[in-house]
């Protein structure tokens, strides 16, 4: 289950790294804004992660029950809803690029380059919405290879295509790059969900699958995705209060960030991968009534994950000048940039808590504690605590980063505790009986 999320996680992250190098090529300016441009649409993402936050639990869940014509319908649901939501985001990215632009402080010499990139890139914020949900109904349904696969054509292409266009285009050239790969992976997903889930003809998209939205159905999604959302939301708002702390500290400090993420993608790889296969396996238990089963399989997969964090990271930060001057020339971001890698020894364990224990207890239903519980070390500790040590104290970004670190692992060690505590036993029973009302109302 793993290693399948893993390659394909790898992959995305190696293809996010080319790009950030190819971009680079055009100089520190066009790599700010690149990185600039994928903050924003991935903040306006999270109105299509409501729904898809909720998608692989749910579906998970059913199966997990043995109700297959319930899973097959929260899937069809889902997709016109990803439909739905994809097609809002997608003009909001046209028509307000630049007016959010300049709210995250954009400097001057990138603001042209990012709002051309961005209203570039709506058609493909709409494919992956649609790319997502059905890659997460394919998962859900243990079907990881198959992703895998379409995760392998599209984004080869992805990069064969951007390898020759960025220099010829510049960002509009990977947007166009973007653009066609979501398109091939949109049609390999149809057909994988075809073959692979054919069992129940209706999710096989006729022409209404792609518009209609039953409610009713959506329901244990959204009692899901609208907690698990609200989280990605609250993180994001404070994490892009740091990124326009960083963008106020000028166009070199902004570069330097968007090179130590970037790179950083990569050493969170193992904790993100081990955290959206607990997801589903938890999932699977917990729709089984396998309780006992779920609670010692966290610990495990929180210590794996942990360790390879630490591993990576330090692995990454003695060589991270060599790394950075990969992409850059300038002594003062390399400088910096090296500076930011050795903090990530410190960030990455405490990430661990969050990527895999936050994924395990909304398996089991526990939605609503994650957010009420993380809201405030991210409002406080992580946007707060960025403004107040770079600005006030004038640490600059390692002011942001030590910011990073606090709230990682003050907020991982409250959902440990939580996990610990068995709270979420009464939620994942809870999750059990839903689930039992919903087939008995199906078969009725």
């Amino acid at each position: 289950m793993v290693a399948p999320i893993y390659i394909e996680l790898a992959l995305a992250i190696s293809v996010g790294l080319f790009a950030t190098w190819l971009v680079s090529r055009a100089g520190d300016s066009s790599a700010a804004a690149f990185s600039l441009t994928n903050h924003v649409t991935t903040l306006l993402l999270m109105l299509f992660r409501i729904v898809g936050a909720g998608i692989s639990v749910s579906v998970a869940n059913r199966i997990g029950a043995g109700d297959r014509d319930g899973a097959s319908a929260i899937a069809r649901n889902c997709f016109a809803a990803a439909v739905w939501s994809g097609a809002v985001v997608a003009l909001v990215v046209v028509f307000a690029a630049e007016p959010l632009l300049r709210l995250m402080r954009a400097p001057p010499d990138a603001l042209p380059l990012a709002t051309a990139f961005m209203q570039a890139m709506a058609v493909a914020v709409l494919l992956d919405a649609l790319n997502t949900t059905l890659a997460s109904v394919l998962r859900a349904n243990l079907f990881v290879r198959d992703t895998l696969k379409v995760f392998v054509i599209a984004n080869c292409v992805q990069a064969a295509l951007a390898y020759w266009w960025v220099p010829r285009f510049g960002l509009p050239g990977y947007a166009a790059a973007v653009t066609v790969a979501a398109f091939l992976a949109l049609c390999l997903h149809l057909l994988f969900s075809r073959v692979r889930l054919g069992f129940v003809p209706r999710l096989r998209h006729r022409a209404r699958d792609w518009w209609h939205v039953d409610l009713n159905v959506l329901r244990p999604v959204l009692h899901v995705g609208i907690p698990a959302a609200a989280e990605n939301v609250a993180y994001r708002l404070a994490f892009m209060v740091s990124v326009a702390v960083a963008g106020s500290l000028g166009g070199d400090a902004l570069a330097t960030q968007a090179y130590v993420l970037q790179i950083n993608y990569g050493v969170l790889l193992s904790s993100l991968a081990i955290g959206l296969g607990v997801e589903i396996i938890v999932g699977h238990m917990i729709g089984a009534r396998h309780f006992k089963s779920a609670r010692q399989l966290v610990p495990r997969a929180l210590a794996l994950g942990m360790l390879a964090g630490a591993l990576v990271a330090a692995l990454v930060a003695v060589f991270g000048r060599q790394i950075l001057s990969v992409f850059t020339q300038n002594p003062t971001i390399i400088a910096t940039g090296a500076m930011l890698m050795w903090c990530n020894v410190l960030l990455e364990p405490g990430r661990s808590f969050n990527l895999i224990v936050i994924n395990a207890l909304r398996a089991a239903g526990d939605t609503r504690f994650p957010v009420l519980a993380g809201a405030g070390s991210m409002l406080v500790v992580l946007a707060g605590g960025a403004w107040f040590l770079c600005d006030v104290v004038g640490l600059g970004l390692l002011g942001v980063w030590i910011a990073y670190i606090a709230d990682e692992w003050l907020r991982g060690l409250v959902m440990w505790w939580r996990w610990k505590s068995l709270a979420w036993v009464p939620y994942a029973r809870a999750t059990v009986r839903r689930g039992r009302v919903t087939k008995a109302a199906s078969v009725r």
